[in-house]
């Protein structure tokens, strides 16, 4: 008799298991189409308005959290903020349609795997939060194409806020977009990556803010043409209309800016690169290329002559 009732405790403690576990998903009576997410240590929590909650799924192991969102007639965009610190966590997040994701001075890393993985390929508007620093780690594998950033969207991104965004890319990229990054306000420090520390497809637009690149294997900037794209924003470009990035290439093996398009930088920003990063290797026997910035134009200067970016010879 003893060992029964031992058994059935036994079975009961199993069974309350899970009931904790979806204890951590909580809804507020609020009608403001807001996820909040808190990160404490190996756990986290969510919190759903009340509005959104037969559109919102909310998955959590430790401080792992997936969000998925379904589409819904009525409601256009869902703002996700983020908060607390894990050392051991990580944010996943699917959708159908646009989403606003706030930063409000959290920390996570994830030793196997993206601190922020983005499975939407709608715009995705990331807002570092004014007075706050953020930041993101992600992990290291052995398995190839594993994972692409420590911060990846699937879609396009638009930075902003006017707070501070640092990233550490340990496996790939450190910013990794599928689509194009557009930048305003805010101040990114990328101090690591393995490959680039800021990769896109389509176009990479900077109109106001920081960018601080340090730390990276390949290129500072890297911006590709998405295959079988035939839309008028797939055009590879690099531009600055306002703004700062700072590039630091020492110890990479690639360029500052590496655009599939044209490059240009307006008088109103600022483009500063540092070390060797403006070197671009050429044959053996011939002097190195220098980039260089004259009026908010990229240059390149070689054996004594400048040149456009499309190689055409500048007289001075």
């Amino acid at each position: 008799m003893r060992t029964f009732v031992l058994c059935a405790l036994t079975l009961c403690t199993l069974y309350i298991a899970p009931l904790s576990l979806s204890a951590q998903v909580t809804y507020t009576s609020d009608t403001t189409c807001y996820v909040k997410v808190t990160y404490s240590g190996s756990s986290a929590a969510v919190e759903v308005s009340s509005d959104i909650k037969d559109y919102i799924t909310a998955e959590i192991s430790g401080a792992d959290v997936a969000i998925t969102s379904t589409a819904s007639a009525t409601i256009n965009e869902v703002s996700y903020g983020l908060y607390g610190t894990t050392t051991d966590g990580s944010f996943t997040f699917t959708g159908t349609y646009k989403a606003t994701l706030e930063l409000f001075g959290v920390s996570i890393t994830n030793p196997t795997g993206p601190a922020i993985d983005i499975q939407n390929g709608k715009r995705i508007e990331i807002s570092a939060k004014s007075g706050t620093e953020s930041t993101l780690k992600d992990g290291t594998s052995t398995a190839a194409d594993a994972w692409k950033g420590a911060l990846y969207c699937k879609g396009h991104i638009q930075f902003k806020g006017k707070g501070t965004l640092n990233v550490y890319g340990n496996y790939a990229h450190a910013i990794k977009a599928g689509e194009y990054i557009e930048m305003k306000n805010c101040t990114i420090n990328v101090y690591s990556a393995v490959k680039d520390a800021i990769n896109c497809n389509q176009y990479f637009l900077m109109e106001s803010g920081v960018i601080n690149l340090s730390g990276f294997g390949d290129d500072g900037i890297q911006v590709d043409l998405e295959a079988n794209d035939t839309s008028a924003e797939n055009t590879g470009n690099f531009t600055m209309t306002g703004g700062t990035i700072n590039i630091n290439t020492s110890g990479s093996t690639g360029e500052a800016v590496k655009a599939a398009g044209t490059q240009s930088v307006a008088d109103a920003a600022s483009l500063n690169v540092a070390a060797t990063s403006a070197i671009d290797q050429t044959p053996t026997g011939q002097l190195q290329a220098a980039k260089i910035l004259r009026n908010g134009i990229l240059l390149i200067e070689r054996n004594g002559k400048t040149y456009s970016i499309t190689g055409k010879e500048i007289q001075q």
